[in-house]
């Protein structure tokens, strides 16, 4: 694409924390998808998260946390959030955060990922109804937006039941 500048996927480095914070509270309006990740960020393993850069610029953000699956529990991943600064978003670096995100659980081993999101967007990344695969988030009343993706075949066999997230995703920030 003439004009256009290369994205660049890489893992965050302790540097990036600053802007990371900045484009989630852009993206979504307020702090709280800033101050999850803040609360979640070495408390929790595996733990991705990965950076865009357009022009040598951090202009997005990606974040993947364990959850735990039915009872016994067994372990997957969730995505949340992914964020791009507003100035820079329809240009793919969304989708390209997803895609290497992806990548990168399977990289730790990891096929089973869970989203909960728009379902005009995650099903371009192989996420399918969780709920078509008797998997749910707190209730059905989710079951519009909450999403699975298998990323090798077989991963999600024996997976059922309620996905829970880290308690952090339900602890206040206080805004």
């Amino acid at each position: 694409m003439r004009g256009e500048l290369a994205i660049r996927i890489r893992p965050e480095e302790p540097d990036d924390r600053d802007r990371v914070y900045e484009i989630l509270v852009a993206a979504f309006g307020g702090r709280a998808e800033a101050e999850l990740v803040e609360r979640l960020r070495g408390r929790v393993s595996p733990e991705i998260s990965l950076v865009a850069e357009l022009g040598g610029q951090v202009v997005g953000h990606v974040y993947f946390s364990p959850v735990q699956v039915g009872e016994p529990p067994r372990s997957a991943v969730g995505l949340a959030p992914v964020a791009v600064d507003p100035g820079c978003q329809r240009r793919g670096i969304g989708s390209a955060l997803c895609q290497r995100g992806l990548e990168a659980c399977l990289d730790l081993d990891e096929p089973v990922v869970f989203v909960l999101g728009h379902a005009d967007y995650y099903p371009r990344f192989g996420f399918e109804p969780a709920l078509a695969r008797g998997l749910y988030y707190k209730s059905e009343a989710f079951a519009g937006s909450f999403f699975v993706a298998e990323l090798s075949e077989g991963a999600l066999s024996g997976y059922e039941g309620e996905v829970r997230y880290h308690a952090a995703f339900d602890e206040s920030d206080g805004a």
